[in-house]
């Protein structure tokens, strides 16, 4: 009838073990473990698993006007017992970018880190626009590199090849397409629209955060020229 949380010496009794053997044994969650049970351990102290309920709904982005996070959480409903399953994460986070102060305002298009991801990925998003019938004209972008983390070369991911393209110096062209093209502004957000000349701007990689850097804005096109390695999206 003993039933002891973890691992306890002292919570023994003296009877037949499960492989048939007499002498002390243990009443403890270790004794699983360890193969020192008494016989009836499993119907005394059946494991009891920890039960979680669902996930709340996310919430707001941490901060506006900048890369930063969401968070959703869940909460135990029974904690496991007798050596049952531990409980899982009870807190989750995820990227989010807000371009709304909680006023209700835009936020300042030079204040937010453009999030760039690989031009190859454009000709797949065109086409779904496309058969939506969401397609809006776009526009390019060009910029001078400025500066990259190391990060951006550590990364071995296949999707994160397109990122050793990225030279400080280089010019790339950045394109924005529908659906990051915000209704409200005709712009995507981290274009760098509303900067100063030679401003340093920010950006990030999408896949991997510890590649990000800065750059200056050169131009705005209607179509971008950029070789295709140096050709990237706004997200």
């Amino acid at each position: 009838g003993l039933c002891c949380p973890g691992r306890d010496p002292a919570c023994l009794s003296v009877g037949w073990r499960p492989d048939g053997s007499y002498g002390p044994c243990y009443c403890d969650q270790a004794c699983a473990r360890t193969l020192d049970c008494c016989h009836d351990y499993a119907e005394a102290c059946p494991v009891i698993p920890c039960v979680v309920s669902q996930w709340s709904v996310w919430s707001g982005c941490a901060e506006p006007c900048k890369t930063t996070y969401r968070v959703r959480r869940r909460h135990v409903i029974r904690e496991p017992r007798n050596g049952g399953e531990a409980c899982p994460p009870l807190e989750e986070r995820a990227g989010c970018v807000e371009y709304w102060t909680q006023q209700g305002t835009e936020c300042k298009q030079s204040l937010i880190p453009a999030l760039i991801t690989t031009g190859g990925f454009g000709k797949a998003r065109k086409k779904r626009a496309a058969a939506d019938g969401n397609e809006r004209a776009g526009y390019c972008v060009e910029f001078q590199l400025v500066a990259i983390t190391p990060g951006c070369l550590q990364s071995h991911h296949s999707y994160t090849h397109w990122m050793q393209y990225l030279r400080e110096g280089h010019t790339v062209c950045v394109e924005c397409q529908h659906p990051a093209l915000d209704s409200r502004s005709l712009h995507c957000y981290g274009d760098g629209s509303e900067s100063k000349k030679n401003q340093l701007l920010h950006w990030q990689a999408v896949g991997n955060a510890q590649c990000k850097g800065t750059w200056k804005r050169i131009r705005q096109l209607d179509t971008c020229s950029c070789p295709s390695v140096h050709s990237f999206l706004f997200i």
